[in-house]
């Protein structure tokens, strides 16, 4: 006999499981993020600081820190700022923690924190990006990201993630 509740039936994850289901799901975004960035002549498509972005969306995804709004503009944000203050400043231990600190400042202002977004000004100084920076990698794999670890959270680990989108 048929039971209509049936597809109603999710499936929990065995908390000895669970961190090697976050690893994978971890794993399978950035390396089709590293696909991207090896095989497509559009430029990269990752960044470092991706790497703890793909652990929380995976590990904290019920966190604030962890939806779509503040992994996008925190990104964004962050990195606008590492750009700007290395247009303005030379690389010194003052720009460096200026602009970590004013990330982190204008991120908790407009509720956008990602903890992983902190680590974009350094990156933009150190590696002296332009501006071009900011679509590839930053906005591009930003939202790649953000679609994948949906994808995987929601129909393959049947998480309600995102919480909300915007």
């Amino acid at each position: 006999m048929y039971n209509a509740n049936v597809k109603n039936v999710k499936t929990k994850i065995s908390n000895k499981l669970e961190p090697w289901i976050n690893g994978l799901g971890a794993g399978i975004v950035i390396t089709i993020l590293s696909y991207l960035t090896f095989e497509l002549p559009l430029g990269a498509w990752l960044i470092f600081s991706f790497g703890s972005s793909a652990l929380v969306t995976f590990v904290f995804y019920t966190s604030d820190f962890a939806q779509p709004k503040n992994i996008f503009f925190g990104h964004l944000l962050s990195i606008c700022v590492g750009i700007l203050i290395n247009n303005i400043l030379p690389v010194s231990p003052l720009s460096l923690g200026l602009a970590v600190g004013l990330s982190v400042a204008l991120m908790a202002f407009f509720k956008i924190t990602h903890p992983p977004a902190a680590a974009n000004p350094l990156i933009a100084i150190f590696a002296n990006v332009s501006y071009d920076f900011i679509l590839f990698p930053v906005v591009a794999g930003s939202l790649t990201l953000i679609i994948l670890s949906s994808i995987i959270n929601k129909y393959i680990l049947k998480r309600k993630y995102p919480k909300k989108w915007f």
